[in-house]
């Protein structure tokens, strides 16, 4: 019995041996298996780095996938769409001074992602936006006087987009929309729209001045010429009746005169002969 308790107590130390070693063997396989995972997230790509051959041209996609690890890290890149706002301060053709805003929808060529990276960084928003963003603005408002950037928006916006469409495929850059945004002038540009449409307004307030003048004038040519037909044909109507016609126009006012008379409450009518003192000692 005395012996038996030594050799128990031996094969559990070896079988304690035996699990600790497949332990650590687990332990060391599991980080080596773990360091050799990494996963890829929606809307996301990996650029693989070997330190024997450098950038490998192919991505990795979304999903969980294997690399050879102290060789090869993985670098994750987004190739979802974001939104940049690019701000410059220019000139016009006629020497004014501009404020323009213009809104960015970009993401990274997929296929070029290699490339991108290997020459940009991550960071390639940042790094390229802005500087071909206002290398576009000025090379174009450049070519627009102050006015037409106002009047001509939709097709100053349109070169816009094409011109820096055309610069960002340079980088590998896909541009989903352009558009400006804000648009704002010098304040000796902004008084001297003020005065002008100051002055537009004072002109067309003549020009309604003309035009009721010209009607005035027409309607008293219009009212002198009846007033002379009305002569005219007083005349005629006069020699051909005498003086028939005087003493109808004649008759015609006294009616007239008696009848506003008539209306009158402080009128009295006196006879046009007699004495209206009859009977009066």
């Amino acid at each position: 019995m005395a012996g038996a308790a030594p050799e128990g107590a031996a094969a559990l130390v070896g079988v304690l041996n035996k699990v600790m070693k497949y332990a650590v063997g687990l332990g060391v396989g599991a980080s080596i298996i773990q360091t050799a995972l990494f996963n890829v997230d929606g809307g996301e790509r990996a650029v693989i780095f070997d330190r024997f051959r450098g950038v490998l041209p192919e991505t990795v996609g979304e999903g969980t996938h294997f690399r050879i690890p102290l060789i090869q890290d993985p670098y994750i890149m987004d190739i979802r769409t974001r939104a940049k706002t690019i701000s410059s301060v220019t000139g016009t053709k006629d020497l004014q001074m501009v404020n323009m805003s213009v809104r960015t929808l970009s993401k990274p060529d997929e296929d070029r992602l290699a490339w991108i990276y290997q020459n940009l960084g991550v960071d390639w928003e940042d790094r390229v936006l802005p500087s071909i963003g206002n290398e576009v603005v000025k090379s174009t408002v450049a070519q627009y006087n102050a006015e037409q950037l106002l009047t001509q928006r939709e097709k100053v916006s349109r070169q816009v987009r094409d011109n820096l469409h055309q610069r960002a495929q340079d980088f590998g850059i896909v541009l989903e929309d352009v558009a400006i945004t804000h648009l704002s002038f010098g304040t000796e540009f902004t008084k001297a729209v003020e005065m002008k449409q100051v002055a537009e307004q004072d002109a067309e307030r003549a020009k309604f001045v003309v035009m009721k003048a010209e009607q005035e004038r027409n309607a008293a040519v219009i009212r002198a010429e009846g007033e002379s037909e009305a002569a005219r044909l007083i005349s005629e109507a006069t020699k051909k009746y005498g003086a028939g016609l005087i003493e109808l126009r004649r008759i015609e006012a006294a009616r007239d005169v008696a009848d506003t008379l008539s209306k009158g409450r402080n009128i009295s009518y006196l006879p046009s002969g007699g004495n209206m003192l009859l009977g009066v000692q």
